[in-house]
């Protein structure tokens, strides 16, 4: 079993439906119970995901096994700095290795793009998701926006410089 990272649109059929699958878990996380099939929609309803593509940003599929698993998403928000968001990996898929590519692809990407500073935001309840940040050298840094009412956590990376 292997993973395979490659860019792709937000909007092709496996990057749809990861994107729905992300947000039905955080959702269904945050209320404490399965989120219905409209809320999901009113809530990938002008989400900022059209930022996710070049120049503003990058979107990311992962492939477990050939089958699409997981994805993450980048939005520059200054020439030096973007954030990292949208990131998933579909439950089956947890602990082998995938949430780990996820963020190196998308690190490799923001260098190229002459990013310096990864940052991101989440929740108390994301455990995994702050206990992948912390394993891959995020740390948890002073609150950088209060745009976001879910955000309960920040977190920034510094890359290193480009070659």
């Amino acid at each position: 079993m292997t993973w395979t990272v490659t860019p792709e649109r937000f909007d092709s059929p496996d990057a749809a439906l990861l994107r729905r699958d992300y947000y039905d878990e955080v959702a269904s996380r945050y209320w404490g119970r399965p989120a219905t099939v409209a809320e999901i929609d009113e809530g990938l309803t002008d989400d900022g995901v059209e930022l996710l593509v070049p120049p503003t940003g990058e979107f990311v599929v992962g492939r477990f096994d050939g089958r699409a698993a997981a994805c993450a998403g980048l939005v520059l928000t200054a020439p030096d700095t973007a954030e990292l968001t949208r990131v998933y990996v579909r439950p089956e898929a947890r602990g082998t290795g995938g949430g780990g590519l996820l963020l190196a692809a998308v690190e490799s990407r923001a260098s190229a793009l002459g990013v310096r500073l990864v940052r991101l935001d989440t929740r108390n309840d994301l455990v995994e998701a702050r206990g992948l940040y912390a394993k891959h050298g995020y740390r948890e840094v002073p609150a950088f926006h209060r745009r976001n009412q879910y955000a309960e956590h920040w977190f920034a990376k510094e890359l290193p410089a480009s070659v």
